[in-house]
């Protein structure tokens, strides 16, 4: 079962014929492209880059100011809106909803819903991802690690589709009815530092915060994910975009504005450390030591 319709809002039209470089995201909820991996999006799309968005569910589950919601029938819609105007700071290209409902964390009423992503067919929303790489040629997809970044059940169904799309894309006898195939050449996880992560860990009680109670629900133990460890392949210096960033991050009213550590001395420590994206490349592997500054190296279009 699914929410809504899927849907696609072109917000920068292709040239015909397009041949860019081309980069496809595929996320879970409206404010992981921007919270993730912005920077390293908008430098991307503002070089030229193709850069497309998939955005798996309507991000309904949280808390929202009811304020907040004046002129939206739905949470759902004011954080479609809300990702516009992210997308539109980050310069993508396109956004496509896929319509499955957020379906919060384990053990909540959400995580029960029949619309939600983690009650749907696996294959159905493995498809769904391989119709749209097919359609949009991408030589570059990057998605969330194995765990999601921080366990959340949409994150770690997005991760699973994701990578079964990637290699389901190119095999002509997988989903013949999704269109031609096409094998992207390039396949990265978001990571992050897990020495920035120990130290967010030792820095948050000096300023009153629990870093086993993290987030706007407080249902993340950032202790835990401190000891889970991905290699990092590749590092995309996001200085020369930092503006534009943070407009998509502030874009997003409803999550805080710019995450949970954008003001205050805290927000001031983590952006001086943080103005770079850390990749993990899960394909082609990569060998020990190998290192890059740019995600499209040795690509070919």
């Amino acid at each position: 079962m699914m929410l809504n319709q899927e849907e696609t809002i072109v917000l920068r039209p292709a040239i015909v014929p397009d041949v860019r470089p081309t980069l496809l995201a595929v996320f879970a909820h409206p404010d992981d492209e921007s919270f993730g991996p912005g920077g390293t999006l908008a430098r991307y799309a503002w070089s030229g880059v193709a850069v497309h968005l998939i955005c798996a569910t309507g991000g309904e589950e949280g808390t929202v100011d009811p304020a907040l919601l004046n002129g939206y029938d739905s949470v759902a819609a004011l954080r479609r809106d809300e990702l516009l105007r992210a997308a539109e700071a980050l310069g993508l290209s396109s956004v496509t909803l896929l319509g499955y409902r957020d379906s919060g964390m384990p053990g909540t009423e959400a995580n029960r819903h029949p619309a939600a992503l983690v009650n749907q067919p696996r294959e159905q929303v493995v498809a769904q991802l391989v119709r749209h790489i097919r359609r949009l040629r991408p030589q570059v997809v990057i998605t969330f690690d194995p765990i999601g970044g921080y366990r959340h059940p949409d994150h770690v169904a997005v991760h699973e589709a994701t990578v079964a799309a990637f290699h389901a894309a190119g095999d002509p006898t997988a989903f013949p009815d999704a269109g031609s195939p096409y094998a992207p050449q390039k396949l990265y996880y978001t990571t992050f530092s897990r020495r920035l992560l120990r130290l967010l860990v030792r820095l948050m009680p000096l300023f009153g915060r629990d870093p086993r109670a993290f987030g706007r629900n407080r249902d993340v133990d950032l202790t835990k994910l401190a000891e889970v460890e991905f290699p990092t392949h590749a590092r995309i210096d996001t200085t020369p975009v930092r503006e534009q960033a943070r407009a998509a991050a502030l874009a997003h009213v409803s999550q805080g504005a710019g995450g949970p550590f954008a003001r205050g001395p805290l927000g001031t420590v983590l952006s001086l450390l943080g103005r770079a994206d850390t990749f993990m490349r899960a394909y082609p592997p990569a060998t020990d030591g190998e290192y890059e500054d740019d995600l499209f190296a040795g690509v070919s279009w």
